[in-house]
């Protein structure tokens, strides 16, 4: 392998019992199963000549990434969680009917991005009628936005630590910890080890829970360039906006990550950071074994192509194998 050669910029995401990482050419994920095996989820991201151009674009290529990353993620979660439950042996018990390829890929992509939208509105409407509520209190342009920026950051802070509270999400928050844990380790070049990766941080740059305190803050900014009256028109607005404040904040993300060496102003990705220190935990040496089992799994087939999965079955971009873990 030649590590040299690769992009560094590997993303990950977090599942139910699992890790998922993406590269250059495909995504793969590792989740531990009841038995204790680890078994693996491959796809090989599509190409699409629009889409790579537009990712070339300024401020387009966030937006762009983003829907790619909700359709890509949305199918790896849907293993991880169908996966995780079923014993070795009961996929045989299952009926063989299955959805056409079609009907899945549109099924995935309509739920992840009909979600995605339904939350961002949610999330952007909401602290618009709750300032407009207190204007007799906070009058003015520069109140309003900055009492509305206050409410989004409540509402965000307080779902996220309401979610992190449950099991579930607790044991998913470490595994994203663990995925972290592990990009730092291959950033910084050391071998990955249980022991290496366990003395990283949990915390990165370009994690998407920067990206979301981003939001908050790029547009508070933004909305002081357009009107906040009468209500109507703040609302249209807003809703208008909602792809450039995406496209913004994207931009701040990389910015960050790109001077994060550099001293003072690595502090500019500082606030994302604190907001990791909710939506990651500690994960135990079980859970880095099987972030470590995705990242190595994807760094081979980079390298080498699906050739070096177990089992592959006769559609080339989806494929999984288990390998059982002593």
């Amino acid at each position: 392998m030649s590590k040299g050669q690769r992009s560094p910029a590997y993303g990950g995401q977090a599942l139910v019992e699992g890790v998922m990482f993406g590269g250059k050419d495909h995504t793969v994920t590792a989740i531990r199963r009841k038995d204790d095996s680890i078994e693996y989820f491959h796809l090989r991201k599509e190409k699409n000549e629009l889409r790579t151009k537009l990712k070339k674009i300024p401020f387009v290529r966030g937006i762009v990434a983003l829907i790619e990353s909700a359709g890509i993620g949305s199918k790896h979660l849907t293993f991880s969680s169908d996966r995780y439950d079923v014993m070795p042996g009961e996929e045989e018990s299952q009926p063989a009917e299955e959805p056409s390829k079609l009907t899945m890929i549109l099924g995935v992509a309509v739920v992840g991005i009909l979600s995605f939208i339904f939350g961002k509105f949610v999330f952007t409407l909401v602290p618009v009628f709750l300032a407009e509520a207190l204007q007799s209190i906070a009058p003015g342009k520069t109140a309003q936005i900055l009492l509305e920026s206050l409410f989004k950051l409540i509402l965000l802070l307080g779902y996220v630590s309401l979610i992190s509270m449950t099991p579930l999400i607790k044991r998913v928050f470490q595994y994203h910890g663990a995925e972290h844990k592990v990009i730092n380790a291959y950033e910084n070049k050391m071998p990955l080890t249980v022991e290496n990766v366990q003395a990283q941080s949990r915390l990165h740059y370009r994690c998407g829970s920067s990206f979301m305190l981003f939001t908050v803050i790029v547009g508070m900014f933004i909305y002081f360039l357009v009107p906040t009256d009468p209500l109507w028109l703040r609302l249209v607005n807003r809703i208008l906006l909602i792809p450039v404040v995406l496209g913004v904040s994207f931009e701040v993300l990389q910015l960050t990550n790109a001077v994060r060496d550099i001293p003072v102003l690595k502090y500019l990705g500082y606030p994302g950071l604190w907001l990791q220190l909710i939506t990651t935990k500690e994960p135990d040496d079980t859970q880095v074994e099987v972030a470590i089992a995705s990242f190595e799994k994807l760094l081979e087939i980079e390298d080498y192509g699906v050739e070096v999965l177990e089992t592959v079955p006769s559609s080339a971009s989806e494929s999984s194998s288990t390998i059982p873990v002593n």
